[in-house]
């Protein structure tokens, strides 16, 4: 199993949107997967189509975490039901794809709710950043796990970080984002010291790509000088229609046309990018590009 916390500095750079993307891609490749929705603004949960009955949110699961029994109160994904009236996408990575003919498909969501915000303080104690490891402990049924971050590097984030293997970055190629995601890489290196010394970055995924404009080229440009294979590939770009598909509760892979078959092609390779035990960074070029 590995747990993987997508997170920004920086607000409005897609971080739902990739999350929800590379859930997409492991729902198609029938890798079993849950998406833990730790924003309080709760946004993955609309897109992943989740109708909660008495299952308790993630908030409520942190509060008393050694009780939480989280087989009992994640909430099947919408997307599952599409996928079984719709097939397995052609762009599935290969492998998964014949796991899933034989398996069922499995994508759970932990909901979110604004109760979590209580945790999203920059003072929580170790006892308090060790919360979501416990509830997590009962998720021994999942290959990958999916933790969707606040936009800040406050509680909630460093109790995802305290609970994952990895962290990726999500970065719009923009001034402030780019700027953003320096001052992350080097808290990530500051945690991993204090708190989590096997945590390790996946890697920064580049979102919202426009591909004509030069202000993105030059910022991509930058990226690449500043984070060399930190960087992941491919770049996810801005996709038109993005907002339709979220709010219809539907994944990329199932949605009709050309534009989002190949964006579900561009999240297939991007998760077994992220996956491949080889785009693991070692702690000295984290730090190295850190201190920059």
């Amino acid at each position: 199993m590995q747990v993987v916390s997508i997170s920004s500095l920086k607000g409005g750079v897609g971080k739902t949107s990739v999350t929800t993307g590379l859930a997409s891609a492991a729902l198609a490749a029938g890798i079993p997967t849950l998406v833990v929705d730790l924003d309080p603004h709760a946004d993955a949960s609309t897109a992943l189509g989740v109708s909660p009955d008495d299952q308790l949110d993630i908030g409520r699961m942190l509060r008393s975490p050694r009780r939480a029994r989280l087989a009992d109160n994640v909430v099947p994904s919408g997307w599952v039901e599409h996928a079984r009236i719709n097939g397995s996408s052609t762009g599935a990575l290969q492998a998964g794809a014949a796991r899933s003919a034989s398996s069922p498909s499995v994508l759970d969501v932990a909901v979110g709710s604004a109760y979590t915000g209580i945790y999203d303080r920059p003072d929580l104690g170790r006892r308090d950043l060790r919360r979501l490891s416990a509830v997590l402990a009962g998720a021994e049924n999942y290959e990958l796990i999916l933790v969707d971050c606040p936009p800040s590097l406050n509680g909630l984030t460093r109790m995802a970080w305290s609970a994952s293997d990895k962290v990726t970055l999500v970065a719009e190629p923009g001034l402030f984002s780019v700027a953003g995601t320096e001052r992350t890489m080097r808290a990530i290196q500051l945690f991993r010291q204090e708190f989590a010394p096997k945590l390790s970055p996946a890697g920064i995924v580049a979102n919202r790509v426009r591909s004509g404009s030069a202000e993105h080229a030059f910022r991509l440009s930058e990226m690449e000088s500043m984070f060399g294979e930190l960087l992941l590939t491919p770049h996810i770009p801005e996709q038109a229609n993005w907002q339709q598909i979220q709010g219809a509760a539907h994944s990329i892979h199932h949605w009709p046309g050309d534009s989002a078959k190949n964006a579900a092609g561009l999240f297939d390779t991007l998760l077994q990018n992220l996956l491949h035990p080889n785009g693991l960074a070692t702690a000295g070029s984290v730090r190295d590009r850190s201190q920059r």
